[in-house]
C-alpha cells in the first residue's frame, strides 16, 4: 500500500478526525488501543460523532506484548467485527500500538486503511510516522514487517498531558537525532531546549519541524535503500542496548526506547569523531545533554560479547557487517559505514564513561 501519507498538526481534533475518517471511504470503523491508552486517550474521542459506531480492540501494553500473537488478536477481532476491505483501522496510542496496528491492517485482506493517532512524542516524531510497521519477533525488536503508509497521521499535542517526564523524554531523543541530520541552527534549538520544564507550546512547533524532517527524507527514499538510512543514527548500538534491556533476567528492567536510542547517539557520535572527523565540541556538547537527561544504561563490559552478538542480526547490516550512520557533522550524512569490534567496544565504553 504506497499511498501517500498525509500528516495533520492537529489544532481541532473532532474536526480532523471526522475529515480522515471520511476520506478513507470506510463501511465499518476499529479502534486499535492497549490498556493505558483506553483508560487515557479512547475517552478524550469515544463520543465523537464520526466515532459513534468504532468497535474498540485493546490489547496489552508494552513493547514485549508486540508479538505475533497480538497480531493474531488484532486480525481476529476485525474478522469478527465483520471488518471487509473496504473498512477502516485508528491507531490511538504509542509507537507499540502505531508499530502492531499498521501491520495487522497492511496484512489484512491485504491491506485495509488505517490513521495513524499517537498519543506520546515518540509515536509522533517516529513510529506513527514514515510507513514501518512490524512486530518483534523471536527475542528480536520489528524483525517481521512491512513498509505501508497510514493513509493519515493527526499529531495533536494535546495527548502529551498524559505523558510521564520518562516518556516524554523518550520521545525527544529521536528529535534530537532528527536535528542532527539536519542542521546546526535545528540542533542548536534542541539542545537549548528546557527538556526538565518542557513548554508544551514550543514544543509542538518544534515536532511539527521534526516530523517534517523525517517526511522529506522517507519521501525520497521509502524503502530504505539508500538516503532513509540516514534515519538510523543512533540506532544500530541503540537497538541492540535496547534489545538487551528487554531480555528477561533477574533484576533487569527494560529501557524506553529514546533512552536507547540516546545512549546509541552517545555512542555512534563517537564513532563519528574517530572515523569520519565528527567535530569534538560538538561531540561533548551532545553528550553533555544526553547525560544530563538520560543518564547512562546499566551495561558492564561484561554484556559488550551479548551487545555486540545483537547487532549482528540487525537489519541494516550487510555483507555480514555490522552497519552505521555516522556524521562528518551536523547535517553532514554519512551512511552505510563499518567499524572494528574494537571500535564497537571503545564506543559502548564511551557510553558508559563520558
Amino acid at each position: 500500500m504506497n499511498i501517500e501519507q498525509k500528516i495533520i498538526d492537529s489544532k481541532n481534533l473532532k474536526q480532523e478526525t471526522a475529515l480522515a475518517i471520511s476520506e478513507c471511504g470506510h463501511d465499518r470503523i476499529f479502534v486499535l488501543t492497549d490498556e493505558n491508552t483506553a483508560r487515557q486517550c479512547w475517552p478524550v474521542i469515544r463520543d465523537f460523532f464520526s466515532l459513534r459506531q468504532a468497535r474498540l480492540i485493546v490489547t496489552p501494553a508494552g513493547d514485549a506484548n508486540k508479538g505475533l500473537d497480538a497480531v493474531v488478536k488484532v486480525w481476529h477481532e476485525l474478522e469478527a467485527g465483520g471488518a471487509t476491505r473496504h473498512s477502516c483501522l485508528i491507531n490511538l496510542g504509542g509507537g507499540m500500538v502505531t508499530d502492531l496496528g499498521g501491520f495487522a491492517a497492511s496484512t489484512y485482506k491485504r491491506g485495509i486503511d488505517f490513521i495513524n493517532m499517537p498519543t506520546t512524542l515518540l509515536a509522533m516524531v517516529d513510529a506513527a510516522t514514515g510507513g514501518k510497521t512490524g512486530f518483534n519477533f523471536g527475542g528480536l525488536k520489528n524483525e517481521i514487517g512491512v513498509f505501508s503508509n497510514a493513509r493519515f497521521v493527526i499529531l495533536n499535542t494535546d495527548f502529551l498531558k498524559t505523558l510521564d517526564e520518562s516518556n516524554l523524554r523518550s520521545g525527544y531523543a529521536e528529535m534530537l537525532k532528527h536535528a542532527l541530520i539536519d542542521s546546526e541552527q535545528t540542533w542548536a534549538e534542541l539542545l537549548n531546549f528546557n527538556l526538565a520544564e518542557p513548554d508544551l507550546e514550543q514544543l509542538q512547533t518544534m515536532l511539527t519541524k521534526s516530523v517534517r524532517i523525517k517526511q522529506r527524507i522517507v519521501k525520497k527514499d521509502p524503502k530504505e535503500r539508500d538516503s532513509r538510512k540516514a534515519l538510523n543514527l543512533g540506532h544500530t548500538i541503540g537497538h541492540a542496548i535496547e534489545e538487551w534491556s528487554m531480555e528477561q533476567v533477574p533484576g533487569r528492567q527494560p529501557l524506553l526506547h529514546g533512552y536507547a536510542v540516546a545512549y546509541g547517539l552517545t555512542g555512534e557520535l563517537y564513532l563519528s569523531a574517530i572515523k569520519t572527523q565528527f567535530p569534538t565540541d560538538r561531540l561533548c556538547q551532545t553528550v553533555s545533554f544526553i547525560r544530563s537527561y538520560y543518564g547512562v544504561p546499566p551495561i558492564t563490559c561484561n554484556d559488550y560479547p551479548h551487545i555486540l552478538e545483537l547487532m549482528t542480526h540487525d537489519k541494516k547490516n550487510i555483507n555480514g557487517q555490522i552497519n552505521f550512520t555516522l556524521l562528518g557533522n551536523v547535517g553532514d550524512i554519512r551512511i552505510n559505514r563499518t567499524a572494528t569490534e574494537e571500535e564497537i567496544k571503545a564506543a559502548l565504553d564511551f557510553i558508559r564513561e563520558a
